[in-house]
């Protein structure tokens, strides 16, 4: 988490002070260092939740959301995404919280009209939300859009901006909405003013994450034996350069190191879930897949660049918490805790 992110989903801010717009600096609030987990919670109840964790006295604090608004979140996690002095909590199960990063307090929400939301992206003064729509009787998602929220602390949806089927992660830039339309293989750009598409790149693969690096927008696309990172030129809104690694079975789960180095999931799927941990290194045309772990119901990983180490996490099958592992760069296993109800995503500050 576009953990977010990304992930959701990895977001990265190497700070240690906050600026005011007096310019004077005040400490950082509680939550706004270390690392935030997000657990999307189990089906049926939506018990998801955030856990903070201090990566160097290993704090592990529980439940922040509900510690700090005397209710529970009530929603399956999807996203996390930072945006300035917000943070967006959005929730598959229809909602969208926004809270203080510093205390967690809660200071809005979007709680109508929204379907299946999967990220969110600021844009000026208005919130862009992207949602398959609701199934259909074949459980298909024909009726996938953007919404748009006039107010950066929610309120009601004002439009619905229509898109192709299954809209994962957005990115902003200038007055425009990057869209990832994963199930049609499409990124699609909307005029932020206008509300309406205006421009559509066909892909060979599924676009599902998106990180800016560097003045340049990788997106990252899954097709059934290889992923696909594509460059976006971001001042023509054009495709650039394309690099194809052969890699099986890779999942919408990556993590980026800052470094042309990327961290990806993949997993065999049902019955048997075997799964692995790849570091995917990009150097000019030519890419290194290295397998760093294997196991069983791997489901969320980040980066912490301050302390160079990857966060994978393992769903436990639903069954009760998740586990993470902390892992070197290398694949050595530094350790493990228990996380929340399927831990999925990370956001590193």
């Amino acid at each position: 988490m576009n953990l977010k992110q990304f992930l959701w989903a990895s977001a990265l801010i190497s700070i240690s002070f906050a600026c005011s717009d007096s310019g004077d600096e005040k400490p950082l609030g509680k939550y706004e260092s270390g690392i935030l987990i997000m657990n999307e919670g189990n089906f049926g109840t939506n018990d998801g939740e955030v856990y903070h964790l201090n990566p160097n006295t290993k704090e592990l604090l529980p439940n922040i959301f509900e510690a700090e608004n005397a209710r529970p979140f009530a929603g399956l996690l999807e996203d996390m995404v930072l945006e300035a002095d917000r943070l967006y909590l959005v929730a598959n199960t229809g909602k969208v919280e926004i809270v203080n990063p510093g205390d967690f307090k809660s200071s809005g929400a979007v709680v109508a009209d929204l379907d299946q939301p999967r990220s969110l992206a600021v844009n000026g003064n208005k919130l862009f939300i992207s949602d398959y729509g609701p199934y259909d009787a074949n459980y298909g998602t024909p009726d996938s859009y953007v919404a748009v929220v006039n107010g950066l602390d929610g309120g009601v949806v004002s439009k619905k901006i229509e898109v192709s089927n299954k809209p994962e992660d957005l990115f902003a830039h200038g007055n425009y909405i990057i869209v990832a339309g994963s199930e049609e293989n499409k990124i699609e750009i909307i005029d932020a003013t206008q509300e309406a598409v205006v421009t559509t790149l066909d892909l060979e693969a599924s676009p599902r994450q998106f990180y800016a690096e560097d003045g340049i927008l990788w997106v990252y696309a899954v097709a059934a034996d290889e992923v696909i990172f594509y460059t976006v030129n971001l001042s023509s809104l054009t495709l650039g350069t394309t690099y194809t690694v052969p890699v099986a079975n890779a999942t919408s789960r990556i993590a980026f190191d800052g470094d042309d180095e990327m961290y990806v999931l993949t997993s065999s799927g049902w019955p048997d879930y075997n799964d692995a941990v790849l570091s995917i290194d990009i150097e000019g045309n030519a890419a290194t897949v290295t397998e760093l772990m294997t196991g069983s119901g791997f489901y969320g990983i980040g980066y912490d660049h301050n302390l160079d180490q990857i966060y994978v996490s393992n769903s436990n099958g639903f069954q009760g918490n998740g586990i993470v592992t902390v892992l070197s760069e290398t694949g050595s296993v530094i350790r493990t805790f228990e996380a929340g109800r399927g831990p999925s995503g990370f956001l590193v500050y």
